[in-house]
């Protein structure tokens, strides 16, 4: 008897399926019945790469190679999926399995994971389509008796194979062309692009392009204090008769910009009594929709600071680990229309902090069809991320939030609408206008769920008005004026920035392109994350806080490419082409052939662009130093390398050690004969290191460790003109700044006593004079939130101690409260000598000491090298 092997692409579906069908057995990670074998991917198991025999290996790219289109594309198995890559390999070639349905996710994604794996395997069996954007066990069933045909897939199995290798095509050839041009003049200078990830950044790019070219406005507001027989009110001048001119954007009706405009409005009205009209209105709020997962990363990073990786992170465990929540990752912030049935169980399971809201919604019958809540039309391959009914068990603080947030709107979204009175009021003074406005909470509705049901009657203190009898004239009490300024555009967070890719059609001009794109913007909810953590891994961006700022290289990319006429690389118009062109394949109306000549002439192009330049003939805004050059005192332009003196060869590289130089570090280098300490070099091994640059004799940079340079005497260092830090811990001497440490003055010369030094910069974190002065008086920093591990790249935070017993700085973590209390002893981590080298010299090691035992529980971290 022959089976149908089913593949789903994630295990909890391969559940679903066997629980919907029935008469499964489990099988280690597959199931089997009289008619199938079920089982599943876990994700992407394979990706493209060169054939071995077209491969080049990294530090050899050059033109010499490119471009680079293999006759056919190699499948490399992803090493840790690897295990079931091989199960569903012998599943397929089974003599008993007759044929394959493909249940993977009902998308391009989810047809291209099937597609790779049947590739792999070198079958030949025929293949069926279950197609389910609802997960209940009917709509499985049903699903199942309405297969479709591998014919009837052919449009989105080739569309998705297109995406795929165009976007390889796009990314190793473009990758590669601006790696090789950037390393013409020597070196490996590594210059990644990609479809999705350089548009993503000539956003960020453009935005703090904007913030550069801002020049701040004064601006005046006229405010004023207004008495009537039941009290006072505030009122804030407007221009009744404003209108927006299209070329400023910081024009507001309120907005003042000749301040003795403001001051006789404040003369004329001072003292004069005003005429109050007002008027009420009622006004509705909606409850926000459903998660997906690009709004729950935005919400998680304003809420609590998470990171958009860290979220998925997050909404993944409890989803797979937990199972407390749906499939995160997903477009859709509906449910399926079957779904109204399911819903009444879910909430009649939620933990008990949630039961009073649940059952009111189910008392209430709130929950029904509703095309806002439950509409099949905007649901691609998953459905919103909603809570499952499983009682969570054992989160952690950081779960809890996540499940909290997409629990409370869940139940949110099924409330009614809260309702507000809102009132405008006008008074005007000598024909002058002043506008008051108050909004009052009538009815909580959904916003009781956020605990709002408690503050309406503090809503109504806060924010309604003083009443006003009818034909009640009002006194001017006080008035003023308050002088401000424009704001340049905030730079982005990874909320905003998560926004702005999600929405980056709109920015597209092109009607057919912009619809084309549906919405969907740059990337998946699914890649969005990952894409800004390669941004930031690359050093295109720095993570600031909550802040991403664009580095020099950021900067020098988007020249690039706009100096060789290259654009369609950092512009979001490149997806919307790719989005028509695919659409159009899956409805059978262009043909893979047609689509893939088109992307290899594209990346012919790109290829032949970079080859006809030179670096100093990028075309570019750059500007001139104000710093003389130390050679001839001509001026010193800067062009896409360099910085270039116009009168003589002197010229310093842009780029050292994989870091870029910023125009101001090199005017306080020539101007003052050294700069830093800098972060962000990385040695030959990939290492990242600080260090502080001087000149040299010639007038050229070279790093600056605090050691002698060749052939001089290492000389005691004068610390005449410095205040001593403190005292050495070690030998009671002073401590002093000394290139990118802070050392005990007998610790440099030649007749050196101690060896107490330690760096300005740890781990990424600067250690500002105060902190060590503190560490020099007390044995201990403050808590210090910007360390970066160098084996993790996660930050953490902890205090830098004095370790007397070791002889060294190290880490101490912030106390915890234990689950269970046990007695124990407070560590240190080493951090001197071999962590304060990553300052100085990246190559020693960290080495844990012990600390005496202490009074309070403190975590411990061994200190990254």
């Amino acid at each position: 008897m022959t089976k149908q092997l089913i593949i789903a692409e994630k295990p909890s579906v391969a559940q679903d399926i066997a629980r919907a069908l029935g008469g499964f057995t489990r099988q280690g990670d597959y199931f089997e019945s009289d008619d199938y074998v079920l089982s599943s991917a876990v994700g992407h198991l394979l990706e493209l790469a060169v054939p071995e025999e077209f491969e080049v290996k990294r530090g050899k790219w050059s033109f010499t190679h490119l471009p680079m289109i293999p006759p056919h594309f190699a499948l490399n198995p992803i090493e840790k999926s690897a295990e079931r890559l091989r199960l569903l390999t012998k599943l397929i070639k089974r003599k008993d399995v007759s044929g394959l349905i493909n249940a993977c996710d009902a998308g391009r994604e989810g047809e291209l994971i099937f597609t790779y794996v049947a590739q792999h395997a070198g079958t030949a069996k025929p293949v069926q389509r279950l197609w389910l954007q609802s997960m209940t066990a009917q709509a499985i069933r049903d699903g199942f008796q309405r297969l479709r045909t591998a014919n009837e897939m052919s449009g989105l199995r080739e569309a998705a194979m297109c995406r795929a290798e165009s976007d390889w095509l796009i990314g190793i050839n473009g990758t590669r062309a601006m790696t090789a041009f950037n390393s013409k003049s020597g070196g490996f200078h590594l210059t990644t692009v990609g479809r999705v990830q350089t548009p993503t950044l000539a956003i960020v790019v453009e935005r703090e392009e904007r913030i550069r070219a801002f020049k701040s406005r004064d601006y005046w507001e006229v405010e004023a204090t207004f008495g009537v027989s039941a009290g006072e009110y505030a009122g804030r001048w407007f221009d009744e008769n404003f209108k927006k001119p299209e070329d400023d954007e910081h024009a507001t009706a309120p907005r003042i910009w000749d301040k003795a405009k403001a001051d006789a409005i404040r003369t004329k009205c001072a003292g004069k009594p005003g005429k109050v009209e007002e008027e009420s209105k009622p006004s509705t709020q909606l409850s926000p929709l459903l998660f997906d997962l690009t709004s729950l990363q935005r919400e998680a990073n304003g809420r609590f600071g998470f990171s958009a990786r860290t979220t998925l992170q997050l909404a993944q465990a409890l989803y797979e680990k937990h199972k407390v929540l749906t499939y995160p990752r997903t477009d859709s912030r509906c449910l399926p229309e079957d779904y109204v049935a399911t819903v009444p169980g879910i909430l009649g399971a939620l933990p008990d902090e949630y039961v009073g809201f649940a059952t009111q919604i189910i008392k209430r019958g709130w929950v029904k069809p509703n095309k806002r809540i439950f509409n099949n039309a905007k649901i691609s391959d998953h459905f919103a991320i909603v809570p499952t009914g499983t009682a969570p068990k054992s989160l952690s603080e950081a779960e809890y939030k996540i499940y909290d947030l997409v629990t409370k709107r869940f139940l949110a979204v099924f409330f009614p609408a809260a309702e507000y009175q809102i009132t405008t009021r006008i008074t005007r003074v000598e024909n002058e206008a002043f506008k008051t406005e108050g909004k009052v909470l009538v009815n909580a509705g959904w916003l009781a769920i956020y605990g709002k049901e408690a503050a309406i009657e503090g809503e109504e203190a806060t924010g309604s008005l003083v009443p006003v009898q009818a034909g009640e004239g009002s006194t001017t009490e006080e008035i003023h004026v308050k002088a401000s300024v424009t704001k340049p555009p905030a730079r982005y967070n990874e909320a905003t920035l998560l926004s702005a890719m999600e929405g980056a059609g709109k920015l597209v001009d092109d009607e057919e392109l912009r619809a084309a794109m549906g919405g969907r913007g740059l990337g998946t909810p699914a890649t969005r994350a990952q894409i800004i953590e390669n941004l930031i891994a690359e050093t295109y961006m720095l993570r600031e806080g909550r802040e991403l700022i664009p580095t020099a290289k950021a900067f020098s990319l988007i020249t690039l490419l706009k100096g060789l006429g290259i654009t369609e690389l950092s512009s979001a118009e490149l997806t919307g082409e790719w989005e028509y062109k695919l659409a159009q394949m899956e409805k059978g109306l262009l043909t893979r052939a047609e689509f893939m000549g088109h992307i290899e002439a594209m990346t012919r192009e790109i290829v032949e662009r970079a080859k006809t330049y030179d670096s100093d003939t990028i075309p570019g805004d750059f500007g001139i130093l104000e710093a003389p050059c130390p050679k001839c005192g001509g001026l010193i332009r800067e062009n896409y390398k360099k910085f270039q003196c116009s009168d003589c060869d002197y010229s310093l590289w842009k780029i050292v050690a994989g870091r870029q130089f910023e125009p101001h570090e090199i005017e306080t280098l020539l101007t003052t004969g050294r700069v830093g300490p800098l972060l962000g070099f990385r040695n030959k091994m990939g290492r990242a290191f600080n260090a502080e640059i001087r000149l040299n004799d010639d007038k050229l940079p070279e790093f600056d460790f605090g050691q002698p340079r060749d052939g001089e005497a290492a000389e005691a260092p004068d610390f005449s003109a410095q205040t001593s830090l403190g005292s050495c811990p070690k030998c009671a001497s002073g401590v002093y700044e000394h290139g990118t440490t802070y050392v005990c003055e007998k610790a440099v010369g030649p007749e050196k006593s101690c060896d107490f030094r330690s760096g300005k910069v740890i781990l990424q974190q600067p250690i500002e004079i105060e902190q060590m002065q503190k560490l020099l008086t007390t044995g201990k920093t403050d808590l210090l939130r910007l360390f970066v591990s160098s084996r993790t790249h996660r930050k953490f935070s902890a205090m830098l101690v004095w370790d007397a017993k070791a002889g060294k700085v190290g880490f101490e973590f912030e106390p915890r409260a234990p689950k269970a209390p046990k007695a124990g002893a407070a560590k240190a981590v080493a951090a001197t000598e071999g962590e304060e080298a990553t300052a100085a010299a990246p190559a020693a090691k960290a080495k844990v000491a012990k600390k005496p035992a202490a009074t309070k529980t403190t975590r411990t971290r061994k200190a990254a090298s």
